[in-house]
């Protein structure tokens, strides 16, 4: 991808910066049935709304805040199969740590390989003292997830009319500076 800067390598993955070639995954990836159930409807519907989603939202948080969502390869193939890492909200006092794949690539262990690695870059790296993560109530796999990443279940939140209640997870990382 032009432009795309790699910023994680797993054994399998590769995790890199978005760009606008991205568009059709993109558009693929919000529109599947898993992500509008447990994230929300995006309303992306063609190649031009899909570019202005990934300009104004992992692109410029990339700019602005030195993190983003990734676009998940698989290193064999080099082919886009998810997003993960983190997003800043307004909402929050803290990035969170999301992750959504395609569903041909569920069930393998590969939201697990991202996240783990996305969470200890938010350490290691990035120095993020808190790291939250937010899910649906209902998405017993995340949770999962998230509790297997060591983030514990803090609150849950109800969002305003036409907002996804959610469950807010918290896991704090101790200094380990002098």
């Amino acid at each position: 991808m032009s432009g795309a800067v790699t910023v994680i390598e797993t054994p399998r993955l590769r995790l890199r910066t978005a760009t606008l070639d991205d568009a059709a995954f993109y558009m693929e990836l919000v529109n599947d049935p898993s992500w509008i159930t447990n994230i929300g409807q995006r309303n992306i519907h063609t190649l031009e709304a899909a570019r202005a989603a990934l300009e104004t939202g992992p692109m410029a948080q990339q700019r602005e805040l030195g993190y983003s969502f990734y676009i998940i390869e698989l290193r064999s193939e080099g082919v886009a199969i998810g997003m993960c890492g983190l997003i800043k909200r307004a909402t929050m006092p803290g990035p969170d740590i999301g992750y959504a794949l395609l569903p041909a690539h569920c069930g393998q262990g590969l939201a697990w390989e991202a996240s783990a690695s996305v969470l200890r870059h938010a350490h290691d790296v990035l120095r993020v003292p808190t790291l939250y993560g937010l899910t649906s109530p209902g998405n017993q796999p995340s949770i999962n997830l998230l509790n297997k990443l060591g983030l514990r279940f803090e609150r849950f939140s109800r969002q305003p009319l036409g907002g996804k209640d959610s469950n807010i997870y918290r896991r704090d990382f101790l200094c380990t500076d002098a």
